[in-house]
């Protein structure tokens, strides 16, 4: 019988891939072992993905150029849209354990039509984690005086240590910060409501560099606004990526189960809708 030698190298590797806290059970079936965290959790660590700052800035966009009214409409048009569409991805992700690559085979797309459309979730990752980035490299620059592309490079690489744990992490990471996120979020509007609630009435009043001068509705000005909020549609990929984590339905969990799917799931953009009006406002 041949001896094998094990070097420490591969000693050290085994012992890393086989902790459990590092393995996300990315792109592939999420097992019901892993699956141990309550319905509560994995919902906050769900919407805690929706803090991006890119929902303020689109709001703003829209806002700045079709007006309030158009700006608006379109906000609460796309988000039904989204919240009905989001609503069987997220119920099938959660109920079999899934992401949105193996819910693409499950549905009958094969592995061409889930590849593409792991594709089109990538790309959507990265657009937005670059206009993220560019948020907040503009932030530490400002603020802080720090140099643009150190800003860049801060930004990119502190995300590593965070997610190479995966979902362990990440829920302890939410839990932690929210509150201080929800702190900082409802400040700005409180100084605003305290020192300055003329600026809400100027909002409403917005028309826009492309609006009406009267503040009326366009059809046209409404369907380019919602074009680019659409865009928000492969969201629901992030989304489920957490929802898979919910632990499997049973009659004791059933409640929270369906309370923590829809908030979490759909129930994302109710959220997000809310952070677009925000930064409209703003």
């Amino acid at each position: 019988m041949i001896q094998q030698k094990i070097v420490r190298v591969r000693r050290n590797y085994n012992k890393w891939v086989s902790n459990q806290t590092i393995e996300d059970f990315s792109l592939r079936f999420t097992a019901k072992k892993i699956r141990k965290w309550s319905p509560f959790i994995v919902a906050n660590t769900a919407l805690g993905s929706v803090s991006f700052l890119a929902l303020e800035s689109i709001g703003a966009s829209i806002t700045l150029q079709y007006g309030y009214v158009n700006a608006t409409t379109a906000i609460l048009a796309v988000c039904f849209l989204i919240f009905v569409t989001g609503l069987p991805i997220s119920y099938y992700a959660a109920k079999h354990g899934v992401d949105i690559d193996l819910l693409s085979r499950g549905a009958g797309f094969g592995y061409i039509g889930s590849t593409i459309t792991s594709l089109i979730y990538a790309s959507f990752t990265f657009i937005f984690f670059a206009i993220e980035a560019a948020i907040m490299s503009t932030a530490l620059e400002v603020f802080f005086g720090i140099p643009l592309f150190a800003g860049y490079l801060f930004s990119s690489i502190i995300i590593i240590p965070m997610v190479v744990h995966g979902f362990t992490l990440i829920s302890k990471l939410q839990l932690c910060t929210q509150p201080f996120w929800l702190a900082l979020h409802i400040l700005p509007f409180a100084y605003i409501a305290s020192n300055h609630p003329e600026f809400f009435s100027d909002w409403t009043n917005f028309t826009g560099r492309s609006g009406d001068p009267g503040g009326g509705f366009n059809i046209l000005l409404f369907g380019a606004a919602s074009a680019v909020i659409f865009s928000l549609a492969a969201q629901i990929g992030e989304q489920v990526d957490f929802l898979r984590f919910l632990p499997p339905k049973t009659k004791a969990n059933g409640v929270k189960w369906w309370c923590a799917m829809f908030s979490a799931g759909p129930g994302w953009i109710a959220i997000g809708g809310l952070k677009i009006v925000a930064g409209s406002f703003l």
